[in-house]
């Protein structure tokens, strides 16, 4: 099989470009390749490669951003999964979609599960959520993966900027008020694989079950802060952290509250998922 992957240097795309090997040949493109907001050469890329799979781990991701560049990160969050989507249907092929907490407000008690209503609060959560919607609508055989707070050792996330901050001060303030669960980039990754291993052994019939939208999270929830205060503690690193609120660190972009996302459809259907804590450990090593 062969398999398009998209956002090949990403935090999740260079490890799934790593997990997804032994599933078939990998054609793993960037953005240097290709420009997810110029439709004709996301069109063009599709029919080049002819691939069995598509898995789109690209999107803009600039949530703050967005709000100033609502078309462009429509383009490429909505409009470019739409068009893979139409590909995909063409050539026969399924697609994985990766999408965010941030389709919901945070205003419900308690995790998140599949059937909740998405209600984004911000121009990120809304492009995204339409990108969900375009992949459900094409009749394809499709994984929408959700989730959240993701990080690694490279790239821009929260515990490269905690351990960089840490090497210039004595003290960070981080906000406590928001509650979810950290996901490392591999632990994603690796599920991802673990799951289309499953799609691949059992064919057509396999699609024809279990395609849909599900959260692909870590056990367990915290805060910004209390994750700081963990990665901290895990590094030996001698840096305070300062609780604050939502409101005294001001973004263009709201954030929801609550950003649980609860997984135990992919862990009763498919495979076990780590508490966020073991997966942070396995990171740090």
């Amino acid at each position: 099989m062969r398999i398009l992957l998209l956002g090949a240097r990403g935090q999740v795309g260079y490890e799934l470009e790593r997990c997804l090997q032994g599933l078939g040949t990998v054609v793993a493109l960037d953005r240097t390749h290709m420009d997810l907001a110029d439709l004709d050469r996301v069109r063009e890329a599709v029919r080049a490669v002819r691939p069995g799979l598509i898995v789109n781990a690209a999107a803009y991701t600039g949530v703050d951003m967005a709000e100033s560049e609502p078309e462009l990160a429509r383009r490429i969050n909505a409009e470019a999964p739409a068009v893979m989507a139409e590909e995909a249907r063409r050539l026969g092929a399924a697609m994985v979609q990766y999408s965010t907490d941030y389709v919901f407000d945070g205003s419900k008690d308690g995790p998140y599960v599949e059937t909740d209503a998405p209600a984004p609060l911000n121009v990120y959560g809304h492009t995204k959520l339409l990108g969900e919607q375009a992949v459900a609508d094409a009749a394809i055989a499709h994984l929408i993966l959700r989730t959240s707070w993701v990080y690694g050792m490279r790239g821009h996330n929260f515990l490269r900027t905690m351990l960089r901050l840490a090497a210039e001060r004595g003290e960070v303030r981080v906000v406590s008020d928001q509650h979810g669960a950290p996901n490392w980039s591999r632990t994603v990754a690796q599920t991802t694989a673990d799951i289309l291993t499953q799609a691949e052994a059992g064919g057509p019939s396999w699609w024809e079950e279990n395609s849909g939208l599900y959260h692909l999270s870590c056990h367990g929830q915290t805060t910004w802060s209390d994750f700081a205060q963990e990665i901290f503690a895990a590094t030996d690193t001698p840096c305070r952290v300062a609780p604050i609120a939502t409101q005294d660190y001001p973004t263009a972009a709201r954030r929801p509250r609550n950003s649980q996302l609860d997984s135990s459809l992919v862990r009763s259907r498919f495979c076990r998922i780590p508490h966020w804590q073991e997966a942070l450990r396995l990171c740090l090593k």
